[in-house]
């Protein structure tokens, strides 16, 4: 394909702006020290970037539909240059919540305009795999956001990582600049007429899938450190091999993802995934009685669960082929929401609970994504991923 290079580009800046969103979920301790604040209240700043991503990317989108898609772009990397620079000079909590609100605005406009571009440089019978690869590009932040941002942290500061993607996404700038061609804007569609998207049923259901998915990733996702140190003989060697792992298989089970739609369709796809991860997250809260069997779920669940991204994002473009982007940023906001979700029910959970129930739970959420699948299947037969609806 003469433009997959141009899909490498534009994931490996993903990666660059998504590092930005996931960081700080492995530092949390070392912010909250920084700052002088509790834990609870440096994890506002996930909260406050969710919320932010969720409200701002379909507003941003909507309005700047008819815009070049490169513009676009460079608008939002300008955004997330700004926001990482705000957090880099400031000291005070409130500066850097509004800095976070400005990146996840930044970090959610450039992630769906880019799944956009995709969709219209792929040939149709390699959309899921070229999809794929933006996906690799988002899960390859998961690592730096966990392992490797706590390294560096631990090396200089936390606010180094925000030096790094503040600086790469300011050259990023001039790399969209000479690599990416003009792509025609939609035609500017009112707002009344871009929300009518969510009187489809259709819509509602697949959108349905990804907060299932994400709400119950979310959920043991959230607290997965210290669900790990629950574990009998569980050491920070492991604990930090783990997440490792996990960050490899993120990256294995989205590129599979992408072969998987195009070899046996969307349906199979995302149904057999998702059962899968609901399955995984049962086991965790069953047979995890050992670090080592804890590792080996940590993997099964990373590449359960992001097989399904790379598919899912296709199943939602596919909904609305004349108006992806705008899909796109609501899949986005409901993306947020289902984080935010997860992470509130599974501190209600910890907090009340146990910490075990909280992957119990996780399955109960995605099961919900599952159900939603097989309804708005029934609504619309898919077959292979290259089809049209």
């Amino acid at each position: 394909m003469k433009n997959i290079w141009k899909i490498y580009i534009l994931a490996l800046i993903c990666f660059i702006v998504t590092t930005s969103e996931f960081v700080i979920v492995g530092v949390l301790d070392k912010i909250a020290s920084s700052l002088d604040i509790s834990v609870s209240a440096a994890g506002q700043l996930i909260t406050v970037f969710a919320v932010a991503n969720a409200i701002g990317t379909p507003i941003v989108i909507m309005t700047l539909s008819h815009l070049d898609r490169r513009k676009v772009l460079i608008l939002a990397l300008s955004l997330v240059t700004i926001g990482s620079i705000m957090i880099v000079i400031s000291s005070n909590y409130m500066l850097i919540l509004l800095s976070r609100i400005i990146l996840a605005v930044g970090t959610g406009v450039f992630n769906v305009t880019c799944f956009g571009i995709a969709a219209k440089l792929a040939p149709p019978e390699k959309k899921t795999g070229t999809i794929a690869i933006l996906v690799t590009g988002f899960n390859t932040a998961i690592i730096v956001g966990l392992p490797i941002g706590r390294v560096i942290t631990s090396m200089f500061d936390w606010k180094a990582i925000f030096w790094g993607t503040g600086t790469f996404s300011f050259l990023s700038i001039f790399i969209i600049m000479l690599t990416i061609p003009f792509i025609e804007g939609k035609k500017n569609m009112p707002f009344k007429e871009q929300l009518l998207l969510l009187k489809n049923g259709r819509v509602l259901l697949t959108f349905g899938i990804t907060f299932g998915w994400l709400s119950g990733y979310s959920i043991l996702y959230s607290y997965i450190t210290p669900f790990l140190k629950n574990i009998p003989q569980m050491t920070e060697e492991l604990i930090s091999l783990g997440l490792f792992l996990f960050g490899l298989s993120t990256l294995f089970g989205s590129k599979f993802g992408g072969f998987l739609g195009d070899k046996i369709g969307v349906q199979k796809s995302i149904i057999g995934s998702l059962s899968v991860h609901a399955v995984v997250l049962i086991l965790f809260s069953t047979i995890a009685v050992s670090p080592y069997i804890a590792l080996a779920l940590m993997v099964l669940w990373a590449a359960s669960a992001w097989l399904t991204g790379p598919v899912q994002q296709y199943n939602v473009i596919s909904q609305a082929p004349n108006a992806s982007d705008v899909i796109l940023s609501f899949n986005a906001s409901i993306s947020q929401f289902a984080f935010a979700t997860g992470a509130g029910v599974g501190g209600f959970m910890v907090k009340n609970i146990s910490l075990v129930s909280i992957s119990r739970l996780g399955a109960v959420f995605v099961s919900l994504g599952v159900l939603s699948a097989y309804l708005s299947f029934k609504k619309s037969k898919i077959v292979t991923a290259g089809v049209e609806y």
